[in-house]
């Protein structure tokens, strides 16, 4: 099956929820947050890009729900009308005429299930809130599974360097991937797509691997030992949200490992469904820590799988089979 209509409009929809988080961050990030912890300017940019996103995907397909991280029930309080003012204010900036009760329904359309039958899209307007405060890495993140399966992810990653090698270059880059057809990148603000591909190490002493910043987020001390066990020496790549998909996609890591910080914790689709296809399309693998595929068919989180562990595929089930012994499975 062609996707190349829902191509045109998930990249299109990307586009225009980075510009918005761009605009957030450069007028209110830098303004207040980092003085005063005010953690509103994510918000803004979190709801807008969620509306900009589906307002743009509602345009070319009315009929296909959205799981969503955000929904408008917060943005209508009263005490929060400041918030919801500066929300349309940013989304007004791209579409003038959406009023704030259009506003407000677009982003409540996130609230769908999910499943396994049919299609839907998934998204993160911005994975990485921490990274986003930090003026480092995040990410918007889109994705369209069909009978569970993913088949097509879009990354704007805004402040990622166009050259890895070049962290004082130009930033701002979009991936995009479709099952069966390769994985792609390009400059966020425009021009022709190039693919990527996982680098080609299969002596794992000899890969790198990228891990998030926050401890939080995955089980760092497991990370290091599994590392240890691995003889990779190089210290991890430490990076936000799903922009550390894209850097094993295009080689700048070969392994990317969310190990589990608690026994019940659900990882959720819309945080790894635009990567992981970005990942595999350039060659890639991506598994839970037993080695099982990513089930995107339960509804909003994965109910059946512990933890992430990304690769280049060739050194997957050496990496596996360390995570195991690390965490006695």
């Amino acid at each position: 099956m062609s996707y190349e209509r829902e191509r045109e409009v998930a990249v299109a929809a990307v586009e225009a929820a980075s510009v918005l988080c761009q605009t957030v961050q450069a007028e209110l990030v830098r303004e207040s947050s980092m003085a005063k912890e005010d953690k509103s300017p994510v918000t803004v940019a979190d709801f807008g890009a969620q509306a900009l996103v589906v307002h743009t995907l509602a345009g070319e397909f009315p009929d296909v729900p959205l799981v969503g991280e955000e929904d408008a029930a917060e943005l209508r309080k009263d005490e929060n009308a400041g918030l919801r003012a500066q929300v349309c204010a940013h989304v007004n900036r791209t579409v003038p005429a959406l009023g704030e009760a259009e506003i407000l329904e677009l982003i409540d359309r996130g609230t769908y299930e999910g499943g396994a039958k049919g299609r839907h899209w998934t998204l993160d307007p911005i994975d990485g809130t921490k990274g986003f405060l930090r003026l480092d890495q995040y990410a918007v993140a889109l994705a369209l599974i069909e009978d569970g399966e993913v088949v097509l992810g879009v990354l704007g990653c805004p402040n990622l360097p166009l050259d890895s090698n070049d962290e004082n270059g130009a930033r701002g880059c979009l991936f995009v991937a479709v099952k069966g057809e390769g994985s792609f990148t390009r400059p966020l603000s425009g021009g022709a797509e190039v693919p990527v591909a996982v680098t080609d190490i299969v002596d794992v002493s000899k890969a790198n691997f990228c891990e998030s910043v926050e401890s939080g987020h995955s089980s760092q001390g497991d990370s290091a030992k599994v590392a240890d066990l691995l003889g990779i020496t190089v210290p991890p790549h430490r990076i936000d949200s799903q922009c550390k998909y894209a850097a094993v996609a295009r080689g700048d890591a070969s392994i990317y490992m969310r190990l589990p910080t608690r026994k019940d914790y659900e990882e959720k689709i819309w945080d790894h469904a635009a990567g992981s296809i970005v990942v595999s399309e350039a060659g890639g693998r991506v598994t839970d820590i037993t080695g099982a595929d990513l089930d995107f068919s339960l509804g909003r989180t994965f109910t059946k799988n512990n933890g992430v562990v990304v690769t280049n595929g060739h050194v997957h089930d050496v990496v596996i089979a360390a995570v195991q012994e690390v965490l006695g499975i």
